[in-house]
């Protein structure tokens, strides 16, 4: 287990069982913050433990009384202390919204959008009794763009980032700043993780996916979903831990950071192009 100060900066992540932040937790450790990483599952804890994140918790994003738990035993931990929080957790749910059930899009928010605002809320009290803080959003290139057969996703990434904006400036003068990391394709789970997800609600071996208008477009995704090796253009998790680093460290942060060069296209092609010439730019990479 790495030693880290008494007085070292204190900083939450979610999502930690894997992916980017498992390596965003061990980067910053190794820069002499202070880390709680947290998980869902009580093995996955345990293997972060093991692997030397000594102040790794249980924390489900979807649970308020996991949340107020977790919270608790950090602030015990530090002396009501808390620097930064990165609400990393999230995953996409494919398919498309005609086919989609409100059960799961409402799945889909309480992971990517409610967990988050509900976790925030937990530690800005401490935060505003200490006068700084940095809330970190790990949002994505479909915070601000929308992709078909990912609506679920698009949307509960699309209020993130209102919900992000406005908690910038109620914050205004407090010392807290609200910041994004938009990411684009990055080494994870996360495509495995939304097959999970596509077999529960869309699944082709299911009676709605058989039947589906979009049948022949969901083996496409089925297709893409299973794919060996990464989409082009993919980065490593260590292109979020250096923008992590950014917002987390910086005197005065950037609102946004983005990752990949996916999401600087997107960005800049929004800016330009009317509505419909997006569209047509959108429909022609996913033909």
């Amino acid at each position: 287990m790495t030693r880290v100060a008494s007085d070292a900066p204190v900083i939450l992540i979610t999502g930690c069982s894997s992916g980017i932040g498992r390596h965003c937790a061990f980067v910053l450790q190794h820069r002499g913050w202070r880390v709680f990483a947290t998980a869902r599952q009580s093995a996955d804890v345990d293997a972060l433990k093991a692997a030397g994140l000594g102040d790794a918790l249980v924390l489900d994003v979807d649970d308020d009384a996991s949340i107020s738990q977790a919270v608790a035993v950090v602030l015990e931990r530090t002396g009501g202390r808390i620097d930064a929080l990165f609400n990393n957790a999230g995953f996409g749910q494919p398919g498309a919204l005609e086919d989609l059930p409100r059960a799961a899009l409402r799945e889909q928010f309480e992971t990517n959008l409610f967990g988050a605002h509900a976790l925030t809320r937990a530690v800005l009290p401490a935060m505003r009794a200490q006068g700084h803080g940095r809330i970190v959003q790990h949002s994505s290139v479909l915070g601000f763009i929308a992709l078909p057969w990912r609506g679920a996703y698009n949307a509960s990434k699309h209020a993130l980032e209102g919900l992000t904006d406005t908690l910038r400036q109620e914050l205004r003068g407090t010392g807290i700043e609200a910041i994004l990391i938009q990411t684009g394709p990055v080494t994870s789970r996360f495509r495995a993780n939304g097959w999970m997800k596509f077999r529960h609600w869309i699944g082709l071996a299911s009676e709605g996916g058989l039947h589906s208008v979009h049948r022949e477009t969901y083996e496409a995704v089925a297709k893409r979903l299973n794919a060996e090796g990464d989409p082009p253009l993919t980065l490593g998790p260590e292109a979020v831990a250096c923008k992590l680093i950014l917002a987390v460290e910086s005197i005065k942060p950037k609102p946004r950071y983005h990752v990949t060069v996916p999401t600087h296209v997107f960005k800049a092609l929004k800016r330009v192009l009317p509505t419909r010439a997006l569209d047509a730019v959108i429909h022609r990479i996913n033909g």
